[in-house]
């Protein structure tokens, strides 16, 4: 097991100052934001992380010291919250008595992970099918760079909290009928930090950090849909304590096309033809979404809402198969509302041709035309 001191580069008689200032070099040193593509400064974060949590905590140093473990194993076999019973009995007393009976608690002086955030992009349908890079502004919280973090003015730090004497906690002594119990709850004054401000940074107040506008590039791959989420690593709020950034979650939102309705990775479209042409048959170029127009055959004997596959002109599969999808082109028949003479005459002369039966006036429209024709024949 490495040894947490040689960890965080101090040696075991070091004071609780220089411990947190060799892990505030440290985390500057190794944070993943300033190390994107080195993989072993992560690593080495982490370790440096994991080391002050136990160094940073007067009672965890000190059963590290005495037993080598932060954990206390060889102790007394109340620590940690009656053993094995530890449950049971702590959810008993917390209710009875407050507080947390001495058992464990979280340093809250340790690094803490930021939080994730997630906000809604809206892109077209193009874009989604393309692939396309955005510019974000996201409000979040960063690291205050005055303080470093720390919340104390600069030239000033953080002093031990008088009341809990830098431990987070205090203890209160209460008779029962059981007997004499001490119950031990969080400082009132430092919350738990055993640290108090005396002098508050001027741009972050204290906090230790302040709320800006973070400008991030993202790059949307192709196929998205309405509601697939996408993960960018360290782009969340800043953590505190020198604790990691926390992710950001981007929900898309495709907007709906004029012209092309999404199935998952197909697409459909309609494809307005004229009675001749489903009749006949012919070639039409008809628009894609990607790749331009594209002729397409329309076979003889076409019916309305019949419809016709052309084979990887859909959208791009995110997940899955790769490749794209299909495009489904619907037939939709114009049949015109309006016939000169003449065509109306050709018509009728079709439907007798193929023994179809037509309204009366429209037989005795085309005998007048008839009749017409010949007087300039």
């Amino acid at each position: 097991m490495e040894d947490l001191y040689q960890i965080l580069g101090v040696s075991r008689e070091a004071s609780q100052a220089d411990i947190k200032k060799a892990y505030r070099r440290l985390v500057r040193e190794y944070h993943p934001d300033t190390n994107r593509d080195n993989p072993e400064a992560e690593e080495k974060f982490k370790k440096v992380n994991a080391a002050y949590s136990v160094l940073g905590d007067p009672e965890k140093r000190a059963r590290y010291d005495q037993f080598g473990t932060a954990d206390g194993e060889g102790g007394s076999p109340f620590e940690g919250g009656f053993g094995g019973f530890g449950d049971l009995f702590g959810d008993l007393f917390s209710q009875v008595f407050g507080g947390d009976m001495g058992g464990r608690r979280a340093n809250p002086n340790a690094p803490r992970r930021g939080a994730d955030l997630q906000m809604s992009v809206g892109v077209t349908l193009l874009e989604a099918a393309n692939g396309v890079a955005r510019n974000l502004e996201i409000p979040r919280w960063e690291s205050c760079v005055t303080c470093g973090g720390t919340g104390a003015k600069p030239g000033t730090s953080p002093k031990t909290c008088e009341t809990c004497g830098g431990r987070g906690q205090v203890e209160n002594v209460q008779r029962t009928p059981f007997g004499q119990f001490v119950s031990v709850n969080t400082c009132p004054r430092c919350q738990g930090r055993g640290q108090v401000i005396v002098e508050r940074c001027p741009d972050c107040s204290g906090n230790g950090r302040i709320r800006k506008n973070h400008k991030v590039e993202v790059k949307i791959p192709a196929g998205v849909e309405t509601g697939t989420r996408l993960r960018i690593s360290g782009e969340g709020e800043g953590g505190m304590n020198g604790g990691p950034p926390g992710d950001l979650f981007l929900v898309l939102d495709v907007e709906r096309h004029r012209d092309f309705e999404r199935d998952g990775g197909d697409l459909h479209s309609r494809l307005l033809l004229s009675w001749p042409q489903a009749v006949l048959g012919t070639s039409v170029d008809i628009p894609t979404l990607i790749d331009g127009e594209e002729k397409i055959e329309v076979p003889a004997g076409t019916t309305h809402g019949q419809v016709l596959k052309v084979r990887g002109r859909g959208m791009p599969r995110l997940r899955g198969p790769r490749g794209r999808g299909d495009l489904y082109v619907h037939v939709f028949i114009d049949v015109p509302s309006k016939l000169s003479d003449r065509q109306k005459a050709l018509i009728v002369e079709l439907a007798q041709e193929m023994k179809v039966p037509v309204p009366v006036a429209a037989s005795e429209e085309g005998s007048i035309f008839d009749k017409f024709k010949k007087l300039f024949d």
